[in-house]
Order: structure tokens, then C-alpha cells, then sequence
């Protein structure tokens, strides 16, 4: 299988580490969004990474849905199947990409429009909310069952991302930096598919 990615991409990474642990190969193709090229329309007409093109050549996009097709073929080894496991997973999944969404508006506003086009309330807001993602994620992390699945993959790649992007925007939340940091330590493998610049 095919993955059209990108290092830096907390999503990238979170299917790079799924695929990992699910014990698939992917030849990862690095995309330049931003060149808008063929390969990566074809597959995807949103624009957007990651995008998976299967052996059958089936386009898989977005990272919520390539994680649940890699777990379909694994034999759920992604996503718990019991209501409880299922629902703490998939809201982790769904708050740590939430979470690194409000903190990316925040970037795009700033690498993308002049500095005198910058509009200061749409940034706070994007603060707020990226903080109350922390809170929340900070208060509920030790919830998660020691087994990795692709809550702990979301939740490792976009805390990565964010650590990568805005150095020290985690310091005020240190359940979710010890979590991170014992997290690698306990599985090193997934350590090479963090976001990188």
C-alpha cells in the first residue's frame, strides 16, 4: 500500500504508527499539499493528506478513515470492540485531532495571511479552544488502557505535532507530557513516525 504524506502531518503520523502496530508495510510517498499534484488529486480531490492508495489502487482518505480500514484488515487491532473501549477510543481520537485543528487555524493565520491581515479574535478563539482540548485531554489521559490502539496513536501524534510547532504549549499540562514521554519509552517503534519538520 501506498501513503501520500507528509512528516510533519500529525495525521500522517497517526496512520504511519497504526500501520506499525497493525504490522503493515506502507510505501509512504512524501506530498507537497500544496503543489496540488496529480497523483495526490487523483487519489484524494480534497487536496489533502494522508491519502492511501491500496494494492487494488482503492483511494482511503482521511486519517480516521485509513485507521479504520487498517483496522477492518488487522482484525480490529486498532479499535476496541466492546461499547465502552470503542467510545473512549474513538473520543480520544476525535478530541486530539480537534485539539491540533484549533492549534493549526493558529498557524495558518499566521504563515499564510499578512501580518496586517492577521484578525486577533479568530486566533483567541482558536487558543481557547485549543486549550480546553489540553484541559480536557490532561484530565482524562489516565484513562487510557495500557494497550495501544488508535486513540494513543491521535493522541501521540498531534501532542507531538503541537510540541514540534508551539515549544512549550504543553508545559501547563503535565499528565499529558509524562503520558507522551512514557509512551515512546515503552514503544520505541513508534517513535520514528512522529511528527517531524
Amino acid at each position: 500500500m501506498r501513503l501520500l504524506y507528509s512528516k510533519p502531518s500529525p495525521y500522517s503520523s497517526k496512520v504511519r504508527m497504526a500501520a506499525i502496530h497493525c504490522g503493515f508495510e506502507l510505501e509512504c510517498v512524501a506530498t507537497d499539499t500544496g503543489a496540488e499534484g496529480a497523483e495526490l488529486l487523483e487519489t484524494n480531490p480534497a487536496g489533502k493528506i494522508p491519502a492511501l492508495i491500496t494494492d487494488e489502487g482503492t483511494a482511503v482518505y482521511d486519517s480516521r478513515v485509513i485507521c479504520e480500514y487498517l483496522d477492518r484488515l488487522s482484525g480490529n487491532l486498532l479499535i476496541p470492540q466492546t461499547t465502552e473501549g470503542w467510545l473512549l477510543s474513538k473520543r480520544t481520537e476525535a478530541l486530539a485531532d480537534a485539539t491540533a485543528e484549533a492549534f493549526m487555524a493558529m498557524l495558518y493565520e499566521r504563515r499564510y495571511r499578512p501580518e496586517d491581515k492577521w484578525h486577533a479574535p479568530w486566533v483567541e478563539k482558536q487558543e481557547r479552544r485549543g486549550q480546553r482540548c489540553l484541559a480536557a485531554l490532561n484530565a482524562q489521559v489516565a484513562s487510557l488502557p495500557a494497550e495501544p490502539s488508535v486513540a494513543h496513536f491521535a493522541l501521540a501524534s498531534n501532542l507531538s505535532w503541537i510540541e514540534l510547532r508551539f515549544a512549550g504549549a504543553l508545559k501547563d499540562h503535565v499528565n499529558l507530557t509524562g503520558w507522551l514521554e512514557a509512551f515512546y519509552a515503552a514503544h520505541p517503534r513508534f517513535a520514528e513516525a512522529r511528527p517531524q519538520a
